[in-house]
């Protein structure tokens, strides 16, 4: 059963004065600010990304994945005036097993902001509710203890630790494993 069958677009999830909602062709110059940053991509899975082109095709992604749901990749923005400051993605959605991996990023300039610690609860809440996921992942850079923070501070448990795992920004890193069911997600 393909997650929201009928769907065009994600639907949008409100919260506080922040919104997730559908990442669009016209927000390329935001995603450039946010992905194009290299502290921002530091643990990210890709490299940082080094045109608005690159920007545009990377919006232009999101939209054919999201259309073969496998990749439910939402931008995050401040309601009054609706742009994209962050992401907040559902990736690897596998509607047999009812899991998928959740993955964020923020603007270097939202950084200490507080606004991750309420937009990823609503994605998770997301997941499991309307989704009907039983299962959310991350994999995380060791290093990267703000991530680390926030998935645990939402009740991750750290399930592993792969060494040596990807190869990224010219360098071998590890990852640490981190999942959460729906039984155990405090609503």
């Amino acid at each position: 059963m393909p997650f929201l069958v009928d769907a065009t677009e994600l639907p949008p999830i409100e919260f506080d004065e922040l919104r997730f909602r559908h990442v669009r062709p016209e927000d390329r110059d935001d995603l450039m600010t946010v992905f194009g940053d290299v502290e921002v991509c530091r643990y990210w899975s890709s490299p940082a990304l080094e045109s608005v082109e690159k920007a545009a095709a990377l919006a232009a992604d999101i939209q054919q994945l999201f259309e073969k749901r496998t990749l439910f990749q939402w931008a995050l923005t401040r309601r009054e005036d609706d742009r994209l400051i962050g992401t907040g993605t559902l990736a690897g959605l596998e509607p047999v097993h009812r899991r998928a991996e959740v993955g964020f990023a923020l603007a270097r300039s939202e950084w200490g902001s507080g606004v991750m610690r309420r937009a990823v609860p609503e994605l998770l809440r997301f997941g499991f509710d309307v989704l009907k996921l039983h299962r959310i992942e991350a994999e995380v850079d060791p290093r990267n203890t703000a991530s680390i923070r926030l998935l645990e501070g939402n009740g991750f448990l750290r399930e592993g630790y792969r060494r040596e795992a990807y190869f990224h920004n010219n360098e071998i890193q590890d990852s640490v494993s981190y999942a959460l069911l729906a039984k155990e997600f405090t609503r």
